[in-house]
């Protein structure tokens, strides 16, 4: 398949260029780069992607139209795996406009290209944020999702109304994934993991939000790639027994799908770190601090959705897991 990649440069995006890559797809790389965080690892990681020939990258932005009509024009995709988004939710409070732009404009351009380009299947990137003040666990795509705890949420909550309507009104299939905490290597600078595993190996303290009482379903890249390739195999339909007497927010008369991709195994932060200290042969220095803005106590996937419609099946140990990240990040950079 000829396949668009956005945010390719990115940590999952860069992971599933190579996926595509390996099992002989071409694939159109669009990424601007920007500068959120280190652009020289963005660099490295695109110049992983260099050596195959099916391999191209386009520098733009999603939020500039004509950029994105041009990169359809030219690519002539089949398939759209659009990843690009400005992630984060600590950002997301001091720098709302920047998800307008990345996340908002950026999403539809990409619909309006999609709409006009007779693309076969969009799938897009939601995140397990979206369920916001919700309790209940472990988080189901049936469930409501109307109360997002920070702007990055709402921003992704309302790529997936965006989506919907495009898939209702176009015919256009479209599946939104829900990904939860992912981690491994080559990740971003700006996820726990990566800060826990550089303070630590530089003997600095580590900054233990809600006093280490969280739960996160952190899921390893490997996984997740496997997830978000065989949602872009699997062309979204339209569910027969929808019925708008009892709406079901994860499907729809139209051709649209939401799942969660996740590990469907919570971890306590504390023993996330542990694992690190295990892997990096040091005890770490613990700064205890107050839960922040916008974050929630715990994450939890259900995942059976995704199992029964794709055979998912998530089977990477968190001890493995931080094993490769710590290796690459020792490796990388000279540590």
């Amino acid at each position: 398949m000829r396949v668009i990649v956005t945010g390719a440069a990115g940590f999952i995006g860069f992971h599933t260029a190579k996926a595509l890559l390996e099992r002989g797809d071409t694939v159109v790389g669009f990424d601007n780069l920007n500068d959120y965080y280190d652009v020289v690892l963005k660099e490295a990681r695109l110049a992983e992607l260099a050596p195959f020939d099916a391999f191209s990258l386009v520098r733009g932005d999603v939020g500039d139209r004509a950029a994105v009509e041009k990169l359809f024009a030219d690519a002539k995709p089949q398939r759209i795996i659009h990843l690009a988004a400005q992630a984060g939710v600590r950002h997301s409070l001091t720098h709302p406009e920047k998800y307008v732009q990345s996340n908002l404009v950026g999403f539809f351009n990409v619909l309006e290209a999609c709409r006009h380009s007779a693309i076969e299947h969009l799938v897009f990137a939601s995140s397990s944020s979206v369920y916001g003040a919700n309790t209940h666990v472990p988080f189901s795509i049936h469930d409501n999702v109307d109360h997002p705890l920070s702007f990055y949420a709402a921003s992704k909550k309302a790529n997936e109304l965006m989506a919907h309507s495009y898939a209702h009104l176009y015919q256009l299939p479209v599946t939104g994934l829900r990904f939860f905490t992912v981690y491994g290597p080559w990740g971003r600078p700006d996820m726990a993991l990566f800060k826990f595993v550089q303070r630590i190996l530089a003997d600095e303290p580590i900054d233990v939000y809600n006093e280490g009482h969280h739960a996160r379903d952190f899921t390893y890249i490997d996984d997740i790639v496997s997830g978000v390739v065989r949602a872009a195999d699997k062309v979204a339909a339209p569910n027969p027994g929808w019925s708008g007497e009892n709406p079901d927010p994860a499907t729809s008369t139209a051709p649209y799908r939401l799942y969660n991709i996740g590990n469907n195994n919570p971890v306590q932060l504390m023993d996330f770190i542990a694992c690190i200290e295990q892997a990096c042969g040091r005890t770490s220095k613990k700064k205890l601090l107050p839960m922040q803005p916008g974050d929630v106590p715990e994450t939890f996937a259900d995942i059976s959705d995704l199992a029964n419609d794709m055979g998912f099946s998530p089977n990477t140990p968190i001890e493995y897991g931080i094993e490769k990240f710590v290796a690459w990040y020792r490796s990388y950079y000279g540590v």
